[in-house]
């Protein structure tokens, strides 16, 4: 029992959690060979086989899965103990954070600019993309923290609100001085699982617009610069083209929508890494630009 180590435990953990010996090797920076070693040796030490082979995937017996659920939160708890002990100061973790563009241009920031002062040993993956995959690799432990456009709900997330983004209907100069809507205009927005869209395609129905095409590109900022040079107009984020409203690069085309984006921090339900809890406990101090009471969220 003595040659039992704690990153042994560890190292179960990550395989239940991820399902595969391979995407628990990438968490724990190792090779999938080192990860069959600790598991060979857990098992030689404890007389039991602890995983047993479906197709083409090694899942947990009842042995194993009795000894992670009774190991992890002893381990966490241990965990826990040293990094309050010393103020988080020693922590040290890879965390994956997944972000969309308009989280990206206004809370995030700042939230990794305090994790980086605050907590130097924390090495973050940031990767953006829109909601629906953020979602996925969310609940399959391929990303622990992530800011998504909601409201989200679901058994296997905990989340919590960070404020909510006000949208505004753009077209560039020379699309406004030929008269905007009067004519038939094509729109752009971001794909069809994404709350832009869905009030794209409300408001246009509110105001009793048919758009000469409805085009969609998966980049807010991209989408911007289309709209300001193109040919159509888009409902954006007002928090990323206030700049261009500014400086007349983009123009207010219909009245602002009554919708708005919400915003909520999130992480998964059985999260227990003290480091991803203490990061998300941060998260969900942050606040997106407020919105107006009179606004609905999208």
């Amino acid at each position: 029992m003595k040659r039992i180590a704690l990153f042994h435990l560890e190292t179960l953990m990550w395989i239940e959690r991820l399902g595969t010996f391979a995407a628990a090797a990438q968490r724990l920076n190792t090779t999938q060979p080192a990860i069959s070693a600790r598991v060979r040796e857990i098992e030689d030490q404890l007389g039991v086989s602890l995983f047993q082979r479906e197709g083409r995937r090694m899942v947990l017996t009842a042995r194993g899965r009795r000894l992670v659920q009774a190991s992890e939160p002893l381990f966490r708890g241990l965990e826990h103990v040293l990094l309050e002990a010393s103020d988080f100061a020693g922590a040290i973790a890879a965390v994956r954070i997944g972000a969309g563009e308009i989280a990206a241009a206004t809370c995030l920031p700042a939230f990794i600019q305090a994790i980086e002062r605050e907590r130097p040993g924390v090495t973050m993956e940031v990767e953006l993309d829109l909601t629906v995959p953020m979602l996925q690799q969310l609940l399959a432990g391929t990303r622990d923290i992530a800011f998504l456009a909601g409201p989200v709900a679901g058994p296997g997330l905990r989340t919590a609100p960070i404020g909510s983004v006000a949208l505004v209907w753009a077209a560039g100069p020379a699309v406004i001085a030929r008269g905007g809507f009067s004519q038939t205009l094509p729109v752009w927005s971001l794909p069809e699982h994404s709350p832009l869209h869905a009030v794209t395609m409300a408001t246009l129905e509110e105001h009793g617009l048919a758009p000469r095409a409805l085009h969609t590109c998966n980049n807010v900022r991209t989408l911007i610069e289309i709209v300001a040079h193109g040919e159509g107009a888009a409902v954006l984020p007002e928090t990323m083209v206030c700049g261009h409203l500014a400086t007349g690069a983009l123009a207010e085309i219909l009245p602002r929508p009554r919708q708005a984006v919400h915003f909520e921090a999130a992480i998964r339900t059985r999260e227990r890494d003290p480091v991803i809890l203490d990061l998300f406990d941060r998260a969900c101090r942050l606040r997106i630009e407020t919105i107006p009471d009179d606004m609905e969220p999208a």
